[in-house]
This record gives structure tokens, sequence and C-alpha cells, in this order.
């Protein structure tokens, strides 16, 4: 295997600085909490902030943000005469470092006699969150839940926040509930509300400098996230740059290409087996009068992927006159269809992984246990670092390894990700466990997640914009680290050689940034915010009127009818269920393999077409407080109007225009208490 090395050399920091000594495990974990005399540099980046200045603190990953922000809190806290009180909240992303700042920020300030709590998505349900609000001092949020308060009205506006903290601050942009909410905070400001803002501060390793080609339009790109969160002053550490570098450590970066199989006799059997499908679909094709053309494509590649989800939606929208032959048809070509997208996974993971690997992947689809909760990245990266675990643990040379795996947690009402219990105590481990030397990661672990200093990161075919290259180098932190990228692919190994070269750029726009005259800057802030404002609200598109014209929902597979719009239900405002006995005819029910609850609903069973030679995948069956009943995935079906007999698909809900009906207790009260699974003798 030919391989070819590009030494990189710079510089990085140490895991959290003045942090990491009080974020052990709770085995190791001390009895009191004993506050860190903050470094100089730390006081440097504190310092804009601390004289009251909307601030983005820029500095490297792991070098202590965090603890600037508690230098930021506790004097923003303690400047309020005696009558007056502050209130602070803090942004984080991710629920798993959510729990890490609450943490954090509980064991600082509670012995300071200020009260901290925290809410995100998986707690918002059980809480009240004004009450929260009101009977704090310091609020841990996950964004989302503030862009909801703020749009139903149960916090009325920013003005009951003091300070706002946005932590990985560069994700200020488009529709991230972070603009979201700095949208309402800049209507208030240009609109000239007499009520008092909060200070904004911004945390992050790298501003990014998005598709800028220049160091102009780096600057102009900087620039426009300053305005996004209301601010002029980017903080650097620049006086005290020597004792920043005595704790930062500098890990070599190594570019590695290596060779693909020269002989894959695997591939060369897939393949095979997909002419021959490709064939048998052809035929139905040509039957059809070409309506679909073959239009071949490497086997085992994202393009061949796209092609398939092309046809799939052809084909789910395709009508004949005699509908018996159609759904015959829809049958065979959806079959075909899913199976070479199978195939293409499985000679995906054969080229990362172990022909062993693919071929699991193929046996878990023929016993219809499916990936199903991340979106189809995030399933493909599952595989490949499933595979890789099983290799190591299956190789004797590499078993004293021991790996982990850290993943994300997906989503709410699906079952593949991790918990965050089970995150926590994967991070516990290879932070205190001797013996468990290797964790293999996905993206989850660019942002924020607290890991421990690492001596060798290797990131596989992974590449990222600039600010994920500065995030996942920062993972290895201990001193004479490494980090290699390992690719086939030499447009991956140009790529970070251009994120490297973007993030000199960006360093020297903020560079000259921070020579600009502070009123000159602020004037360019306010004309951008002006500028963007005028955008956004040209573009701000009404709610299309519904269309309250009747529509039915067809299985997606074999075009069996399945329900009409009128008798749909949204619970919750994103769940969606089907009301009258006669819906129940037309699914059966097989208890789920992985039953649990979020929030008010317990999930229990999966549904299918009730076609014997369909069983197509509809939805799930749950328990919604009182009350049993089917929720539906609108991906599964094919919507037909039924005065025209044009039929659409929809990939979301929210892409479905029609008249989505509430839930109403009272309306299934009437015969929906006594129904149970349908089909439970035949629940599997």
């Amino acid at each position: 295997m030919k391989t070819c090395d590009v030494q990189i050399f710079y510089k990085e920091e140490p895991e959290n600085q003045n942090l990491s000594q009080n974020s052990c495990s709770s085995s190791e974990a001390p009895h009191t909490y004993s506050p860190l005399k903050p470094r100089n540099y730390q006081l440097e980046l504190a310092l804009p902030a601390q004289n009251g200045k909307n601030t983005i603190i820029c500095a490297p990953t792991g070098c202590g943000k965090t603890f600037v922000s508690l230098l930021i809190c506790e004097h923003h806290l303690k400047k309020f005469p005696q009558g007056r009180k502050g209130k602070v909240v803090f942004f984080a992303i991710q629920l798993p470092v959510y729990e890490q700042q609450k943490s954090v920020f509980s064991k600082h300030f509670e012995r300071l006699g200020y009260k901290v709590a925290g809410i995100s998505g998986a707690t918002s349900d059980t809480v009240c969150v004004e009450q929260i609000v009101e009977n704090n001092d310091i609020i841990i949020l996950t964004p989302q839940i503030l862009v909801n308060c703020l749009t139903n009205g149960t916090i009325p506006s920013l003005s009951v926040f003091t300070l706002m903290i946005f932590d990985e601050c560069h994700n200020t942009s488009k529709q991230h509930p972070y603009n979201v909410i700095m949208f309402n905070y800049l209507d208030r400001k240009l609109g000239g509300s007499s009520d008092s803002l909060p200070q904004v501060i911004g945390l992050t390793a790298s501003v990014g400098v998005g598709d800028a080609k220049n160091k102009a339009e780096a600057t102009e790109y900087i620039c426009k996230l300053c305005a996004s969160l209301d601010t002029s002053v980017i903080a650097t550490v620049r006086d005290n740059l020597e004792e920043l570098e005595e704790v930062v450590y500098k890990p070599q970066k190594f570019f590695r290409k290596v060779e693909l199989r020269t002989t894959d006799r695997f591939k060369c059997i897939i393949s095979q087996l997909m002419m021959e499908i490709e064939s048998l679909a052809k035929s139905i094709f040509e039957e059809l009068g070409g309506l679909f053309q073959i239009q071949n494509s490497n086997f085992g590649t994202q393009k061949y992927e796209q092609w398939i989800v092309k046809v799939q939606k052809e084909c789910a929208v395709f009508q004949m006159p005699d509908k018996d032959k159609e759904s015959r048809i829809c049958k065979a070509l959806f079959s075909y269809m899913s199976h070479l997208r199978i195939y293409n996974d499985a000679l995906i993971i054969n080229e990362h992984a172990r022909m062993k690997d693919a071929l699991d992947y193929l046996k878990d689809f023929f016993r219809n246990i499916r990936a199903a909760g991340f979106d189809e990245i995030e399933q493909d990266l599952t595989q490949r670092f499933e595979a890789l675990k099983k290799w190591i643990k299956e190789n004797p040379k590499l078993s004293f390894l021991k790996p982990s795996i850290l993943t994300g947690r997906g989503k709410t009402n699906q079952n593949i990700g991790m918990t965050l219990p089970a995150q926590k105590c994967v991070l516990d481990t290879f932070r205190t466990d001797k013996d468990n030397k290797i964790l293999i990661t996905t993206s989850v672990a660019d942002e924020g997640i607290d890991i421990a200093q690492c001596n060798l990161v290797i990131l596989y075919e992974y590449v990222g914009n600039v600010i994920k290259m500065i995030q996942t180098r920062g993972r290895g932190r201990a001193r004479g680290s490494k980090c290699f990228l390992l690719t086939a692919n030499a447009d991956l190994i140009d790529k970070e050689k251009m994120n490297m070269y973007k993030e000199e750029m960006m360093n020297g726009a903020i560079l000259i940034l921070q020579t600009w005259d502070e009123a000159v800057f602020k004037e360019k802030i306010h004309q951008i915010q002006i500028r963007e404002k005028i955008i956004r609200d040209n573009q701000g598109k009404p709610e299309p009127v519904p269309d309250k014209k009747t529509k039915k929902l067809l299985c997606k597979k074999c075009k069996a009818f399945a329900c009409y719009t009128a008798d749909i239900r949204m619970v919750e405002k994103c769940h969606f269920t089907v009301v009258g006995d006669a819906f129940r005819e037309r699914f059966v029910s097989k208890l789920h393999p992985k039953p649990k609850s979020f929030g008010n609903i317990e999930k229990r069973a999966k549904i299918y077409c009730a076609r014997p030679d369909c069983s197509h995948d509809w939805g799930i069956y749950v328990r919604y407080k009182a009350f049993e009943m089917p929720f539906i995935k609108i991906e599964s079906f094919v919507v037909e109007d039924i005065a025209t007999g044009v039929q659409t698909v929809h990939a979301k809900w929210k892409d479905f225009n029609f008249e989505k009906l509430s839930f109403d207790a009272a309306e299934m009260a009437g015969g929906a208490q006594d129904l149970g699974l349908q089909g439970m003798g035949n629940l599997e």
C-alpha cells in the first residue's frame, strides 16, 4: 500500500485550561469546589466584556473559554447595586455540552449564593420555563427553548435578561436558533424599543470565513457575524501570547494518502448482483415505454445513490389507468430500488472497512433490521464506526486497544444514537480507564464536549470547513501529540490544505478588524444590520393559505388507500395521527423492538401497510396521555388530489400544505379509550 506524508506543524492548547481539574469523574471529583486563579491571557479575553461591551471571544478549543465566561458572569452579577439583580442566560447547542456547562456553572456559582438552573428539550415539557427564568440568576438553555418561549409569549422579551452568552457562536447564521434569537434582539434595537437589551457575549474557537477567497471577503464575512451578534469587539489573546504558548502544545499533523484495494472480489460479486437488478428494473422501464432511463454510474458512490433516490420519487407518483397493474409495478420498482440502495451502501462500507462488515450489513437488511433515526450521512458514519470497532476487537494485534464508540443522540422519537447517560459513561471511561486506549467518534466530538487529552487523532476520510478543522485538531492536546488525515481521496487533502489557508486568512482579517477605530467598526456593523433587516423583512414569506381540499394518502410502495387528509390530526405541532376506526383496518402492528417514552408519548409498536405482499413501514403506534393512536410519517405515503388525480410526495410534514387540524381529546374520547393495538394477537 503506497502512502504519501505531508508534515504540518501548528499549535493547540490543553483540555479546558483551568477547568479540567474540576471536570473529573465522580469517583475522582473533589468534595469541595476550589476556584482556580485565572491566567493573565484569560483575564485579557474577559476584559472587554467586563467593561460592558458586546464581545466575541475567539480563542483555541480547550484554553478555558468556559472559565472566562465564569469570570464575566461573576463580574456582571456583582456589579449591580443593592436592590437590583442581573440575570444571565448561557446557550449551549448540544445536550452533552448543556449538561457539562450546567454542572460547571452550578459548582462555581451556588457557593456564591447565586441560583443556577437549566432547561433543555429533554426537560422543557415537565417544567415551567417562566418560573425557572424568574426564580434563578443563571439559566443554562438549549437555544430552541428560548425561541419557542419568545414565539408563544412565555417569555415576553429578551429584556428579562441582562447578559446572554452564546457558546459556539459561529453558528449564528441563517435560520439557526441563535440567529432567530438575535433577530428578535435586533428588531427591538433597530425599532427603537425602550426596553433595555442584554449584553451579548459569543464564544468560539473560530469565527470562520465562509466562502471567502481573500482577506477582504474574509473581513466582510466576520463583520456580518459581528453584526448578527451586535458586537464590535473581537477579543483574542495578544498581550499574553507567551503565557498562552507555555500551555499550548504542538501536535504534528500529517496528510496520508493510501491506495485502494487493487482486487476486490466482494465488489465484483455485489456489482454483478446490482447489474442483474438493474436489468430486471430496466425490463419494467421498457414496458412503460422508456419512462425511466437507467443512467449507469459507478456502483458504491453517492452519485449512484442520488440516482436511486430520484427514480424512487418518480416511481412513487407513477400512474396507470389499470390501478392493479400500477400497484404491481410500483411495488416491484420500490423493491428493486431499495435493494440497489442497500447494495450500494454495502459497497461503501466495504471500501472503508472489511468485506465481513459489509456482508453483516446486508444480513441485517434481509432480517429487516434497518437503521433509522439519523439522516443518511449519519447512518453511513455509524455503520462505518461499528465496523471499525469489530475490526479492532477481532484483530489480535489490535485487541489491546479496547475501543469505545461515541455517537450523537439521534432523533427524539427514534432509536439509533446514544442516550446522554451512555455518552457520559463512554467519556468518563475514556478519561479514567487506562486500558481504554481508543475512542471512535462521529462529528458529535467536534464542538464543546470535554474529551480527555489525546496524543493521537486520526481523521478518517473526515474533512469539514475551517471551523471543523480547528475544532477536530484540538482533540490532540497531550504533549507530543499527532494528527493524521487518512484518506484515499487526494481532493480531501487539497480541501484540508485550503482550510489551513483559510485559517491564516481568518486570523489576518481579525487582526485588521482589531486595528479599526471602534466608532468606525460600530457604524459598519450598524449598516450591515439595517441592510440585513430590510432583506429579512422583504423575504419574509406569509404562511400559505391552508389547502382545505381533501386529499388521499396512498401507500408509497403499493398505492393502497390509507386515509383522507380530513381525518389527520396534529399532535403537539409535530406529530400526526389519523382518527376514525376505518384507518385501523388498513395497517397491522408489531411490537416495537425498542419501546420508549419521550415527553407525553410512549412508543409501543410499529405499524405497516396491511397488504401482506407490501408491509411498508407507515410509522409507529403510541400511547399519548390517555389515548392510544398511530403516528404516521408523510414520507411513507403518496398524496393524491381527489379532483385532479395528480400525485405528489413530501419528505416532511412542513412541506405538505393542507389544513392541519389540531388533536382534540374530546373528539377521541367517544371511542378511542377502549381501542387497544389493532391486531394485538398478531404482534411479534
